[in-house]
């Protein structure tokens, strides 16, 4: 039977629930309905071969980046027809940017900086009660009786590859048992049995949930645990943030939304969760044994064979009475899960560069996105003039943050698009000479992908690609012509333009006066005066291809260019 929440006597932090400035997920999903990005499936849909594959489609089926919506599904069922009365969310908080950015209520170009504040000045929580995540209660026996995690509905992500359900956006809530700190890390779940949840804290990425689960294991004690299913959307953001341990990402939280978060104490176990979750799993994670779990189609974008992981006894389920699930859709990248991780990480590169490090002038850390799973490609943006002793100290920087991180480390300039892998070739092949702006790093952790069986070591190559000295122009028409040419093209009712850098042409260090003023006789038609020029000034004591640059540089050429000119 459900049971309402307990009654809890008030202590000096407690604050009623009530206080809130901060949008829950009901409160997104309304702000979706008005920004037109969220469609609402009330057709059945089959949460284990359908829902997923639906969604899907918006990544891999040539749907541009900002036409991607939010999928509200409100009729799911199984393959044995059973009906499930809580709505699942796919792709609601990171379907595109828009969608990130309205969970965040912060504009796309104010993304980094903010994550950066919360790093920087985290804000604790405050402890609440009669919190919404308490309102429905399921305990003992209620768990086997239809009301355990078999009344979730968690869809298959990889219908034909996963061997079971897994939750995708659940946020695994831990505590270190010497520091008390708590961890909250966003783990796959598989669903193995009403009363029990797999969990895979991914050890290659040194989670703050697998090092706790070290430190009970040493004790001779289970982990107690707890699992968020949907939350107000700056939480399910910090969850997947990779914050040094001794911060609590709730903390980080606080600073996101500039404001202490509100929690609450869990009922069978000793940790606060927001309180404002849709559904909260808790439970003991054994230490003494490991099950199998997988495989699961992952986000490298293959699927994960099976391993020997962690798993969760549960003891009570607790949630709202109108609860919504979320679930990520994750595997081949670009996907949401890809989408709510990148601009995290890329904030925590740059912070660890810039305040940690101390490297002066990077401009921009962009993880890569498309089939690479942010961790293998990993571009550094530089502004104009940044030494080279920096340039190659970022290279290095990023390599060693994080152990499975950068296997290809590429340093640009500002004007190279380090979203756009072809303009990434373009520095690399005309700004960069491989023997002498390309190193090699050994002995680096194979990370997260298919793991070899030949070989367990991995490396890294640092990639200078940066201009080392002025080259011409772009050979692209100049700003202000192309963009009377897109007036000209939209007026003519032509295919929508996506402009992708470069797109025109600017100069990149060797452009003078003396072009520039030919080249403004040219766009007026009097070229011929240029004509004469050149005819002013034929030689017959230069070779073939020899530039005037180089002459003019030349003291000699440039005495017997004044003795001309007598």
């Amino acid at each position: 039977m459900a049971s309402k929440t307990a009654k809890k006597k008030p202590g000096k932090s407690a604050a009623p629930a009530t206080r809130r400035g901060y949008p829950d997920l009901h409160d997104h999903i309304e702000a979706l309905k008005r920004a037109g990005l969220l469609i609402v499936v009330d057709r059945k849909i089959n949460k284990d071969t359908e829902m997923h594959p639906l969604v899907r489609w918006q990544y891999r089926g040539g749907v541009p980046e900002e036409d991607r919506k939010a999928f509200l599904f409100t009729n799911i069922t199984d393959s044995k027809g059973r009906k499930f009365d809580i709505p699942v969310l796919v792709c609601g908080l990171a379907g595109n940017r828009a969608i990130y950015s309205l969970g965040m209520q912060c504009p796309i170009e104010g993304i980094r900086d903010k994550w950066i504040r919360a790093m920087t000045k985290p804000i604790p929580p405050r402890i609440v009660k009669n919190a919404p995540c308490q309102e429905i209660i399921y305990k003992g026996a209620d768990l086997k009786n239809g009301h355990g995690l078999d009344d979730i509905p968690v869809p298959i992500s990889s219908p034909g590859w996963d061997n079971a359900p897994y939750t995708t956006s659940s946020h695994f809530i831990t505590k270190d048992p010497e520091t008390g700190i708590q961890n909250m890390g966003n783990y796959r779940g598989q669903i193995k049995a009403p009363d029990r949840l797999g969990m895979n804290t991914s050890i290659e990425l040194r989670t703050g949930g697998y090092m706790h689960w070290e430190k009970w294991r040493a004790l001779g004690k289970p982990m107690p645990c707890a699992v968020v299913l949907g939350c107000p959307p700056s939480v399910s953001f910090t969850a997947v943030q990779k914050v040094p341990e001794i911060y609590d990402e709730l903390h980080v939280t606080g600073g996101l939304i500039g404001m202490p978060l509100n929690v609450v104490k869990a009922k069978t176990v000793d940790l606060v969760v927001p309180a404002e979750a849709e559904i909260v799993i808790e439970g003991f994670v054994s230490t003494k044994y490991l099950e199998p779990e997988a495989p699961f189609g992952e986000s490298h974008g293959h699927v994960n064979l099976q391993e020997y992981n962690g798993y969760l006894e549960v003891t009570a389920i607790t949630r709202r009475k109108k609860a919504v699930m979320t679930s990520w859709m994750s595997q081949v990248t670009p996907s949401e899960s890809s989408c709510i991780k990148r601009p995290a990480y890329e904030a925590a590169q740059m912070l660890h560069l810039r305040d940690h490090l101390g490297i002066k002038g990077v401009h921009k850390v962009v993880t890569h996105e498309a089939l690479t799973s942010l961790h293998k490609l990993i571009v550094i943006q530089f502004e104009k003039g940044t030494p080279q002793t920096e340039i190659w100290r970022a290279l290095y920087g990023v390599a060693s943050f994080r152990r499975a991180e950068g296997k290809w480390v590429v340093a640009v300039d500002k004007d190279i698009d380090a979203d756009n892998g072809d303009a990434i070739f373009w520095a690399m092949s005309y700004r960069c000479k491989p023997h002498r702006d390309v190193q090699m790093l050994l002995h680096k952790d194979e990370g997260h992908g298919p793991r070899s069986m030949i070989d367990h070591e991995d490396s890294a190559v640092l990639i200078n690609a940066v201009l080392k000295e002025p080259f011409p122009p772009i050979s692209l028409p100049k700003q202000e012509y192309m963009e009377n040419a897109r007036k000209i093209w939209e007026e003519m009712g032509l295919p929508r333009l996506k402009p992708e850098m470069p797109w025109y042409g600017y100069d990149l260090g060797v452009w003078n006066d003396h072009l520039e003023r030919q080249a403004q006789l040219a766009v007026k038609s009097e070229y011929w005066k240029t004509g004469e020029w050149c005819a002013q000034r034929r030689r017959s004591d230069v070779k073939m291809n020899t530039e005037m640059r180089t002459l003019e540089d030349d003291p000699d050429y440039r005495g017997r260019a004044r003795a001309r000119k007598k």
